[in-house]
């Protein structure tokens, strides 16, 4: 029986099936969108990692270690394989790369394996990046990885967002049987019967939209990863991400959707059961209009229309909760997340793109090579579409600094320590001595241009500290930091001290790309200097950096041409990368463009979910707006008014969310434009005024649509013969 009822139902009741299909549809295409996209970032992470720093789980070094060793530690039980790392065993004595075949006890494995070889725990080490990737912990970190439970809340956060979305709709369709469920309870029908009968309806309903909402979010997802790899394509140091899909997570996303429809429908399915017969059969379905409150804002607007409008929208506001909490939140999170990527852009550009436009055109860094061991400068300089090429490596230092010698300026403003909180030790302040070399030859241009005699026997110190009292990170005002009275500056670096010649103080850099420490004392010195005493205090980085110039005009093209020419003159000895200022510029306006789209499309997800519980709403009530818009049709109310009425209800709908997203919005960015110094105009000046319309002009054409069929639907109906068969009720 009632199997053959619920056939019965579905068939003829198309328009709450449709809805509560469309539903499961989406929220398990969004479910399955989510896992998968969170699989993907998973998987790239693992595999980023394991390029960087390789895929060895544990690892043994020590100075000797014969072959003996290496067999014991292959017969440990839990041991896959162990292998020698030839690389690494050339500079750091023997290192040995352990594979487990059950990671999850590594870190109870390597000490006992530690400890048979008759060694210390200081020598061996774990690729805790990589096992954290995998969810293992090492037990003695007081401070476990979030990564498991950032994605157990996201998973939560997502379920109970889609059980309130199925919900809404199987709780419009259930409300509508209140009448004919109390009818059968009437004559015998169990509870549970009526549970069974709901769930089993739910079911039939549900599958197959939940296979094909889980193949769609496979094909949104692999779509994501194509478009990140398409934008970030020209990011240097990335590898491609290849989309992949495990089983386990179309089974988890299958199985999370089954219960949360079983879990959704159960709710309304639980509380109709619940009812009386004598409730079910008096309920008449109909919307319960709040007489006693007036929408004073509706009908001062539009009159009569505007108050039945408003009591209607009040009479549904429960259901429609679902609907405004969406459309709100994706109207409010495109408008915040447009204004912010605006805002990143146009601060990169002012502090990276502009800045440094006239100091570099391509940048090669030298992969674990000194500026001592860089032998190709001369040849650089003989391409002839090199404007200026400069070789630099860059050292820490220290240096001690008396209170006497801050300049004026600096003790007018309370001197170092309220400016840099500086410790002082024995009447000086501890402040950092950075040290850019300079190949010699650029060296002596920089003399040249700060306008002092040419000379490699010394250094160059850029006096200038950051008055961060009177300005802000974004519009520096800098005041000179010492006494230019000194002819001599001693560094100091691992209990190592060297004293030097000042050439000369300046507040001029030379054209490189770098971005210098507040509060220290850059020291500008030639390879020769650093080479012959200063290199006696400690090493330099381990990278050094070629940074060139064109003497053409600077074209798309042309960088990239000269950067080919470069990279194959460079990269036959040394291991490098390269940048190219234009191609740069592009890839992150390329990197803006992916995040927009890829948050955007997340975004027009929620405003999917908003939308599609309106047209849940619109075209489930309708058999309550038939009996509501009949008992208006008797006093006297014309098909005409009542489309108004539907238009005024579409406009309350669509028109909240915009209206409270649209203050909060200027408050964010009035927040952001203060919190980042920038002037405010220059933001208004590039505000995303067009796609914010776009968005709202979407959400609103939708709503209205929704509104249109549920109308023009109603409107066809003889409302005559609604009026009469429900006195008969």
């Amino acid at each position: 029986m009632w199997k053959d009822y619920s056939k019965s139902y579905i068939k003829n009741n198309r328009a709450s099936s449709i809805s509560i299909m469309t539903a499961a549809l989406v929220a398990t295409m969004f479910l399955s969108c989510v896992c998968s996209i969170a699989y993907n970032f998973w998987a790239y992470d693992v595999e980023q990692i394991m390029l960087e720093k390789g895929d060895w789980q544990g690892r043994i070094v020590c100075g000797t270690f014969g072959s003996e060793d290496l067999s014991i530690v292959r017969q440990f039980a839990n041991v896959e394989k162990a292998v020698v790392n030839e690389e690494l065993s050339k500079r750091e004595g023997t290192v040995v790369d352990v594979y487990f075949k059950n990671t999850r006890t590594i870190y109870r494995d390597m000490p006992l394996i530690a400890a048979q070889l008759g060694l210390n725990k200081d020598s061996i080490q774990y690729n805790s990046l990589l096992l954290s990737r995998y969810f293992i912990h090492n037990p003695e970190d007081e401070a476990p990885p979030m990564l498991l439970a950032l994605y157990a809340v996201i998973l939560i956060i997502v379920a109970v967002s889609l059980i309130l979305i199925i919900r809404g709709s199987f709780e419009l369709s259930m409300n509508a049987r209140i009448h004919q469920f109390g009818i059968f309870s009437s004559i015998g029908a169990t509870p549970r019967q009526i549970r069974t009968c709901l769930l089993q309806e739910a079911m039939v309903l549900s599958i197959s939209p939940m296979l094909l909402g889980s193949m769609l979010g496979i094909l949104i997802s692999f779509c994501v990863i194509k478009a990140v790899n398409l934008f970030a394509a020209d990011v240097p140091g990335r590898h491609e991400a290849a989309f992949q899909y495990h089983p386990s997570i179309f089974a988890a996303t299958v199985l999370i959707s089954f219960l949360t429809v079983i879990f959704s429908a159960w709710i309304p399915a639980r509380k109709l059961s619940r009812m009386t017969p004598l409730e079910a059969i008096r309920n008449t379905s109909g919307l319960l209009l709040k007489k006693t409150k007036h929408s004073r804002i509706l009908s001062y607007f539009f009159g009569i229309k505007g108050e039945l409008a408003g009591n209607t929208l009040k009479a549904q506001k429960k259901s429609l909760r679902i609907s405004f909490v969406s459309l709100l939140l994706s109207f409010l999170g495109f408008s915040i997340m447009i204004c912010f990527t605006t805002l990143a852009d146009i601060s990169t550009r002012y502090t990276y793109f502009e800045r440094y436009q006239h100091a570099w055109d391509i940048m090669i860094t030298l992969k674990d090579t000194g500026i001592s061991d860089f032998g190709l400068t001369d040849e650089l300089q003989e391409i002839s579409r090199i404007k200026d090429a400069t070789v630099y490596q860059k050292a820490e230092a220290m240096t001690f600094l008396p209170e006497g010698l801050q300049s004026d300026e600096l003790s007018s403003l309370g001197g170092l320590a309220p400016v840099a909180g500086t410790p002082k030790a024995d009447g000086q302040f501890q402040v950092s001595a950075p040290i850019v070399i300079l190949d010699d030859t650029s060296f002596l241009n920089f003399c040249s241009q700060i306008g002092i005699a040419p000379s490699l026997d010394g250094a160059i110190v850029l006096n200038q500290i950051w008055d961060s009292i009177n300005s802000n990170f974004r519009y520096k005002k800098y005041v000179p930091f010492v006494r230019e009275e000194r002819h001599t500056t001693t560094l100091y670096k691992n209990d190592k001290t060297v004293e030097i010649p000042v050439l000369s103080y300046t507040q001029t850099v030379p054209k490189l790309r770098e971005e210098y420490k507040d509060y220290s004392l850059v020291h500008f010195v030639s390879l020769t200097m650093w080479r012959d005493t200063l290199k006696q205090i400690g090493e330099a980085d381990d990278d050094s950096y070629i940074r060139t110039l064109s003497s053409g005009n600077a074209s798309l093209t042309d960088l990239n041409s000269l950067e080919q020419e470069i990279v194959r003159l460079v990269s036959r000895q040394y291991e490098i990368e390269s940048e190219n200022r234009v191609q740069e510029r592009l890839s992150n306006d390329s990197l803006i463009q992916g995040m927009v789209m890829i948050l955007g499309a997340f975004c027009i997800l929620l405003a999917i979910i908003g939308i599609a519980n309106v047209f849940s709403n619109t075209l489930g009530f309708l058999r309550h707006r038939k009996r509501e818009f009949a008992q208006y049709m008797s006093i006297g109310l014309t098909p005409q008014e009542m489309r108004k009425m539907f238009c005024i209800e579409a406009f309350v709908i669509a028109g909240k969310p915009l209206l409270i997203t649209l203050p909060l919005t200027v408050l964010f960015v009035q927040f952001a434009v203060t919190a980042s110094y920038l002037d405010p105009m220059a933001f208004w000046s590039e505000a995303p005024f067009l796609p914010i319309l776009i968005f709202a002009a979407a959400i609103v054409l939708f709503v209205a649509l929704a509104y249109y069929i549920g109308g023009k639907r109603l409107l066809q109906c003889d409302l005559n013969e609604t009026l009469r068969n429900d006195a008969l009720v």
